[in-house]
């Protein structure tokens, strides 16, 4: 059987977490924390979650995850038949992870964890979410999915990557990068699928169990 490995507090180890479900795959979970222990690096190069264990071997890097589950199990699809189509979500994904989500996490630290982060990055991250949020924009449709009227993989990116940018931009800059598009409803439209309740229930235990752990 698949192993999910990783922990429920992230939102890449659900973005995957949530593809499985959808798509009615069996699998197990294995809680790994991130710390870079001989161990985890020897079975995730880099010592990131989340990594799966298959039947061939291990595999790291949640979108790489995401197209071998969706190779290997043809059941409940996740990307369209047309292959146009399926760049376009292809195309969501990575506007989300790479041009929101990461610029966004270098708010983390201050907006989740009690950290700091300089003024400059500050005024770098807001510029370029500004100019990223413009480009998503103009590709996502929200009717009600982010690529369209069928859910897809995009919308196992979008329902775990883009609430946390609305969050950490509106605690650092006291407005959401996102305010501008339909993002709450979407997301709350999301949240009604019973693989989402079960990802978000998951989380929150996880996260109240990561709070525990690092106050030791």
């Amino acid at each position: 059987m698949l192993k999910l490995c990783g922990f429920a507090a992230s939102n890449y180890y659900n973005k995957v977490k949530f593809a499985l479900l959808e798509k009615g795959v069996d699998f197990e979970e294995e809680l790994v924390w991130l710390d870079r222990t001989p161990e985890l690096l020897a079975r995730s190069p880099l010592g990131k979650i989340p990594f799966i264990e298959t039947e061939h071997g291990r595999l790291c890097e949640s979108q790489v995850i995401l197209d071998y589950i969706e190779s290997t199990y043809p059941q409940n699809a996740l990307l369209p038949a047309d292959p146009y189509a399926t760049a376009k979500v292809r195309e969501l994904i990575t506007f989300i992870e790479l041009h929101l989500e990461l610029v966004a996490r270098e708010l983390y630290p201050e907006a989740f964890f009690g950290g700091k982060v300089t003024d400059e990055t500050k005024d770098r991250v807001q510029k370029l979410l500004k100019r990223n949020v413009e480009g998503f924009a103009k590709i996502a449709k929200f009717s009600p999915y982010v690529a369209g009227a069928e859910f897809t993989m995009a919308d196992c990116a979008g329902m775990v990557h883009l609430p946390l940018v609305s969050m950490a931009s509106k605690i650092i800059y006291g407005e959401d990068a996102l305010a501008g598009l339909p993002v709450r409803d979407y997301v709350k439209m999301l949240g009604e699928r019973p693989a989402a309740q079960r990802v978000n229930a998951d989380r929150k235990t996880n996260t109240e169990a990561m709070a525990a752990r690092n106050k030791r």
